[in-house]
């Protein structure tokens, strides 16, 4: 049987399950299961370990793998659990002599009688200086977009965050690597490709002549002109440089759609969470990459219920929908991780912390609703994703019926469900 990945969290591991699908399968791995854990919050972790237990009840005869995020930072644990066969660090896992290692350790416990110190294989992410890119073979030609890693790990230590201990310091691909997979991918006819990473914007300050994020995405567009649609995935709008304005407000092939690390609207709860924004910082970044593309859409990460915040602070984190003008939100309750500062500080009790999520996410199904009903009567070109939803240039979803996955074609908005666009015809 093949090898199953199975990916918690963000678009870096969805892209870096496709590097251990391949290395895993080149090692001669099969009937395997792998876990490519989250660690961002403690539901992510449960979560992770629930899919464990349910996944080896359905196959029994299977082995198990669990590496990513949570893995980096809790190994005894997984390692603990009698499901599971091995624990792969967070680096290892995108290493083919690390699966090669794996798949010996495998054949010379035929009975499934590893000890638990032996199922560990988790190096220091710490000690990791180097990254090199990795070209995913099994992107196929047609499908709607693909990820391009140039970056991994981050130097910051915000108060309430584990994953730099799960990802380690920032490291960055080399440019002429990063470009010459971005030509290869659009050579094979993806019209669509996502820059990914953990900390986008820290890009370049490790390699020789430190270039900046907008220094590499003005080099991808002038280099691949046959490239159709480049998006970025996240950034943290302090670190956001010149020509990576410059590029947004001039090159119609960066997409108008930007998700923001903002965490917080109130300046007390952000120097605590030791960001290193204020409040008006975030407000006056949205307004100036307004002016530039007045038709970019901005999404952000808000936590909710953050220790020491009260009703008035959670209210400033709220009025930022309006004053940024946000349109997707990705809301996060409070989950305090081992380890962190934050989770000594004082804490707000479970249900408010819900409650507060709540008021977001009513907040964000406004913003969304207030979008898509702008959206009506506009032509957009729709990137097909399958028979039955594609996305604007903004990232809208748009109801569809039929179309060749991967296809870029303009539409006319005719209205919406209250959570996708629908189109003329």
């Amino acid at each position: 049987m093949a090898v199953d990945v199975v990916t918690f969290g963000c678009r870096l591991n969805a892209f870096e399950s496709e590097v251990i699908r391949r290395e895993a399968r080149l090692a001669g791995i099969d009937d395997t299961i792998v876990i490519n854990s989250c660690a961002v919050t403690n539901e992510a972790v449960a979560q992770a370990r629930q899919s464990i237990r349910r996944l080896k009840r359905e196959r029994p005869n299977a082995r198990v793998v669990v590496t990513g995020c949570a893995a980096q930072t809790q190994p005894e644990m997984f390692a603990e659990m009698p499901e599971v066969d091995r624990v792969l660090g967070n680096d290892d896992k995108m290493r083919g002599a690390a699966w090669q290692a794996t798949r010996a350790a495998f054949d010379h416990a035929p009975d499934f009688g590893m000890h638990h110190d032996e199922k560990i294989a988790v190096a220091d992410i710490m000690a990791v200086t180097e990254m090199a890119p990795h070209l995913v073979d099994g992107f196929q030609t047609g499908l709607p977009r693909v990820f391009v890693q140039i970056q991994n790990g981050c130097d910051h230590r915000c108060t309430f965050c584990i994953i730099p201990y799960g990802r380690g310091n920032s490291r960055s691909v080399p440019m002429g690597g990063v470009v010459e997979q971005v030509r290869t991918l659009a050579e094979r006819g993806h019209a669509e490709i996502v820059l990914t990473g953990v900390d986008l914007t820290s890009y370049g300050a490790d390699l020789p002549g430190t270039p900046k994020l907008g220094t590499l995405v003005k080099k991808i567009l002038r280099h691949v002109p046959e490239l159709k649609r480049l998006r970025i995935s996240s950034i943290d709008s302090i670190e956001a440089d010149h020509d990576l304005l410059d590029a947004i407000g001039s090159d119609a092939r960066l997409m108008p759609h930007l998700h923001l690390s903002l965490q917080a609207g109130d300046d007390m709860i952000l120097k605590r969470m030791k960001r290193r924004h204020s409040r008006g910082d975030a407000i006056a970044f949205c307004a100036q990459v307004r002016r530039l593309r007045p038709d970019i859409v901005f999404g952000a990460d808000i936590i909710a219920g953050f220790p020491t915040e009260t009703d008035e602070m959670f209210m400033r984190s709220q009025d930022m929908v309006e004053e940024c003008g946000l349109t997707f939100l990705h809301v996060f309750p409070y989950s305090p991780r081992p380890g962190t500062p934050a989770a000594r500080m004082p804490q707000v009790d479970g249900a408010t912390i819900k409650e507060r999520a709540k008021w977001l996410r009513t907040s964000g199904e406004i913003a969304l609703r207030r979008r898509l009903d702008s959206e009506v009567g506009r032509s957009r070109a729709v990137l097909i994703e399958s028979a039955t939803q594609g996305r604007t240039e903004h990232f809208v979803p748009v109801a569809i019926a039929g179309g060749t996955p991967g296809a870029v074609r303009t539409m006319t908005i005719a209205g919406h469900d209250g959570a996708r666009l629908t189109v003329q015809g």
